[in-house]
């Protein structure tokens, strides 16, 4: 090797053959990002690179995790403007536009996460070679931030790969590895660890010609073909996002439909484009959303528990898709129930997930081999965690408890997956009642990311942190709540199903009561959602919340679970169900909903938000937020339920719930937070979990 420069956050080697290896290594950060400053001095570097005239220029990560996991998000809060967003970005396509133009070939080194901007980093290189395992991900996930790439992403990628694929990636912001990014194109070759630095090598010193997209893909480009396939792209999009909740991805397909042919008025476009969203609500509200999940990643990291061995008890829906959830990231897992019978269906639910997740044969037998049956329990001794996810009966999980705990190794977590009793119901007769915490994962687990963290005034601190470093271990986002009934999620969730119920029953269609909430921002309608978590559960967190907070099941629900109408498990509960999918009966032509149907639902939720709040469910009121968003899925675009509150005026809503209470009755009934919520913010404590 020859001489070397350091610069804090980037540095490059020129070895004896001449080809300049800059290393990206962001200082105080275990991830590389590209922060305003992190791009000025990349540009600089380019400049003396250029000047030193190497054969050729090799771009890689000293970061473990990956390439570049993207831009600076916390950044993109501090925009002012239209003015300084558009400034910011030019500046970003300046420095791309700079490494593409030189003169010597570029190759990017890719490993890990290469996200947003990372991909287009790599993108304005002349050739791309990744590493060929699961752990390489590669995408242009800007959309969920409420924008599209930037930096010359969507002027790059679709000439690169064709309108079809480059597309796809950048309007559902999904990640491919580099086996997959080699098929479309996206990289030039996906080669193992060890043959990495051989290949880049390989590229500078007998350069071939760069890739070019097939017949096929440059006609997708075409100016004739645009607007079908942008029609085409509209339509798939609104399956999934309505324009004025979601503008990015539309405004995407328009300046491709528009500029496609013309790679500096793309450019252009892209980037007035981005300024525009980056400074509206919905972008600013998901990028809250974004640094709220940061936020829970976040909790934990003190602990310096490392769980290797789960046991789980209980083999039903939820019991088995956690043990094949924490089997699929790398742990060993024993999972119990009373039979091999009993287990044999959760082990052939695991084996699709695994399937699905890592596609080729040899992962997924590894997988299967980390999850093991075990209807004598005989892997309790040897557990860090043991997960119990029975039926939700205290005193059956009680009289568990009570073989389980001798049997358990000294620091081991006993952890439950109840969804409503509170923990001090569960640990009378435990020797050491400090140690249960409660693991609260929704259904279905590959999906859902948040569990909530449970613990009152008798869990042991360390037994809060150890859960919650566990659950960061399985890619989870942990939720610290107190032990009250039905902790956070489902305490907040059940009045807006529960007021769902009471509309049906007045008589409004199904169908136009998850359209309100549709309309709203929900992703799925509540009628839906209760079909799909199963009325007979819906009615025993209905009943565990009416009896510690008071209120009324309505009569319908009950009902229904007596006719064994349960839902989606059943083939009938609130809709019939035609092989998994519910079917929707049209309202009448003459129909017209009642104007207050969306407030009914949302103001029953918001109000409990408050009272949540005001009981210090949770800690942190952006926990709250972040709570509500990944556990339920509320409005992301909105910021979350407290944000929402905040934005639209609490007096405006307050006034609004006092009008439903003086039509509906007292389940309207303010809480007493509502006036106090900036008070109840204020007075939170600054601490980690």
């Amino acid at each position: 090797m020859g001489d070397q420069e350091r610069k804090p956050d980037l540095y490059t080697v020129i070895d004896d053959d001449n080809i300049a290896w800059m290393h990206l290594d962001r200082q105080g950060s275990g991830t590389n990002v590209l922060s305003a400053t992190v791009l000025e001095r990349f540009y600089d570097e380019l400049l003396d690179i250029t000047e030193r005239s190497p054969r050729g220029l090799v771009i890689l990560s000293d970061k473990k995790n990956g390439f570049v996991a993207g831009a600076d998000v916390g950044e993109f809060t501090l925009l002012g403007n239209h003015y300084e967003a558009l400034t910011a970005i030019q500046r970003g396509q300046e420095v791309f536009d700079r490494l593409a133009a030189l003169p010597f070939p570029s190759v990017a080194l890719i490993h890990g996460f290469c996200l947003g901007g990372g991909l287009e980093m790599a993108l304005a290189c002349r050739y791309r070679i990744a590493r060929d395992d699961p752990g390489t991900r590669l995408g242009l996930p800007e959309v969920r931030l409420g924008i599209h790439p930037g930096f010359g992403g969507s002027v790059r990628l679709t000439p690169l790969v064709g309108a079809l694929h480059a597309m796809d990636l950048m309007l559902s912001g999904r990640t491919v590895d580099g086996r997959s990014a080699k098929r479309m194109g996206v990289v030039d070759y996906a080669v193992p660890e060890r043959d990495l630095k051989t290949a880049a090598r390989s590229l500078i010193m007998d350069p071939p010609f760069p890739h070019q997209p097939t017949k096929l893909q440059a006609l997708s480009n075409h100016a004739l073909v645009r607007p079908l396939l942008a029609h085409v792209f509209c339509r798939q999009v609104r399956k999934k996002a309505r324009r004025d909740h979601y503008p990015a991805p539309y405004a995407l397909i328009e300046l491709w439909k528009q500029h496609a042919e013309n790679e500096r008025a793309m450019m252009h476009a892209e980037a007035e484009s981005v300024a525009e969203l980056i400074t509206g609500p919905t972008a600013q509200n998901l990028i809250r959303v974004f640094l709220l999940q940061e936020q829970l990643k976040a909790l934990g990291r003190q602990s310096g528990f490392r769980a290797r061995r789960v046991h789980v008890i209980g083999a039903g829906v939820m019991g088995g898709d956690i043990a094949a959830w924490c089997a699929s990231r790398g742990l060993q897992v024993t999972l119990e129930d009373q039979s091999p019978e009993r287990i044999a269906p959760a082990m052939k639910r695991a084996y699709r997930l695994f399937k699905r997740r890592f596609k080729r044969t040899r992962p997924v037998q590894e997988a299967m081999d980390r999850l093991m049956p075990d209807h004598k329990g005989l892997g309790v001794e040897r557990a860090d965690v043991v997960i119990e996810a029975i039926f939700e009966n205290a005193d059956a999980k009680r009289a568990l408890y009570a073989g389980l705990e001798p049997r358990m190794q000294e620091g081991a977590l006993l952890a439950t997956n109840t969804s409503s009793i509170p923990l001090q119901e569960l640990r009378s007769g435990l020797a050491r009642p400090e140690r249960l915490v409660g693991l609260h994962f929704f259904n279905p687990v590959a999906k859902m990311q948040l569990v909530e963290i449970v613990r009152d005034a008798e869990t042991d601190p360390e037994v809060v942190a150890r859960a919650t470093a566990f659950t960061r271990t399985i890619d989870r986002l942990p939720l610290p709540v107190t032990s009250t009934p039905g902790f956070l999620v489902n305490r907040i969730l059940l009045p807006y199903l529960l007021e769902a119920v009471e509309l049906e029953n007045e008589g409004v269609p199904p169908a136009e009561i998850d359209r309100a909430a549709v309309n709203f921002g929900m992703p799925m309608g509540p009628i839906e959602l209760a079909d799909t978590v199963g009325l007979d559960i819906c009615l025993h967190v209905g009943d565990i919340l009416a009896q510690h907070l008071g209120g009324e099941v309505p009569q319908r629900l009950r009902d229904l679970v007596q006719q064994g109408r349960l839902g989606r498990k059943s083939g009938e509960g609130f809709y019939r169900y035609k092989k998994g999918k519910p079917v929707k009966q049209r309202a009448r032509k003459d129909y017209r909903p009642a104007a207050d149907i969306a407030d009914r639902m949302v103001l029953r939720m918001l109000n409990e938000v408050v009272a949540c709040l005001r009981e210090k469910v949770v800690d942190d009121a952006d926990h709250l937020d972040a709570g509500m968003v990944y556990g339920t899925g509320f409005a992301p675009f909105r910021g979350g339920p407290l944000h929402y509150i905040e934005t639209e005026g609490e007096d405006t809503l307050l006034e609004r719930l006092r009008d439903l209470e003086s039509r509906y009755g007292p389940r309207f009934e303010p809480d007493a937070g509502w006036g106090d919520i900036a008070g109840f913010r204020s007075n939170e404590p600054d601490n980690e979990t």
